[in-house]
């Protein structure tokens, strides 16, 4: 991960959810998207969080990167299941 706060001498930006008195800090995060059916998991996708409600933003060089892989994917380096959750409100 990056170095803390404070050793960054950076301002950090307040979170942008009405409320939230929360802070944006600089992360690796799991970015899940999908996209023609098809569930897609990237890993290490650097991001701003909120330290309180986990509100995430991504760059414009994060989006643009995202979007040009996506383009031409590749083989992904392993396969995750995937499983459909019962509908809660189903009776017993």
């Amino acid at each position: 991960m990056g170095k803390p706060v404070s050793e960054r001498n950076e301002i950090m930006k307040p979170c942008s959810i009405r409320s939230c008195p929360g802070e944006y800090e600089e992360k690796q995060i799991t970015h899940v998207i999908k996209r023609h059916g098809a569930v897609i998991v990237l890993e290490n996708v650097p991001a701003e969080v909120c330290s309180i409600c986990g509100d995430v933003l991504l760059s414009l060089a994060t989006v643009e990167a995202i979007e040009k892989m996506l383009k031409n994917p590749g083989e992904p380096i392993r396969t995750v299941p995937v499983y459909h959750l019962p509908d809660a409100t189903a009776t017993a």
